[in-house]
C-alpha cells in the first residue's frame, strides 16, 4: 500500500528540499571561489540537487592540464593541513 504524505508532511519534505537546494548552491559557490584562488575553473561545476533532501553538487568535466592543476592544489593543502599550517 502507497503512503500518501499528508499536508504537513509535503510541506516538511518541500522545506528539506529548499534547504538542501540553498545547501548545494554554496557549496558551489565556496568551490568556484577556493578553485579561482588557485587560478581554476571547472566548467560544468553546478548545483544538481537537491537529491532527495540531500544537496548534490556536481563537479562535470576538465581538461587534463585542470585536472592535474586541482590534484596538485589538494595535495599541497592535505600536506598543509598535516603540517599544522593554517
Amino acid at each position: 500500500m502507497v503512503h500518501e504524505l499528508t499536508h504537513a508532511e509535503r510541506i516538511r519534505y518541500k522545506r528539506l528540499q529548499d534547504t538542501a537546494y540553498q545547501a548545494g548552491e554554496e557549496a558551489v559557490a565556496n568551490l568556484q571561489a577556493a578553485l579561482a584562488l588557485a587560478g581554476l575553473v571547472l566548467p560544468s561545476l553546478c548545483n544538481d540537487g537537491p537529491l532527495g533532501c540531500r544537496g548534490f553538487v556536481r563537479l562535470g568535466g576538465c581538461s587534463v592540464a585542470v585536472a592535474n592543476r586541482l590534484a596538485e592544489v589538494i595535495a599541497a593543502g592535505a600536506r598543509a593541513l598535516e603540517a599544522g599550517q593554517p
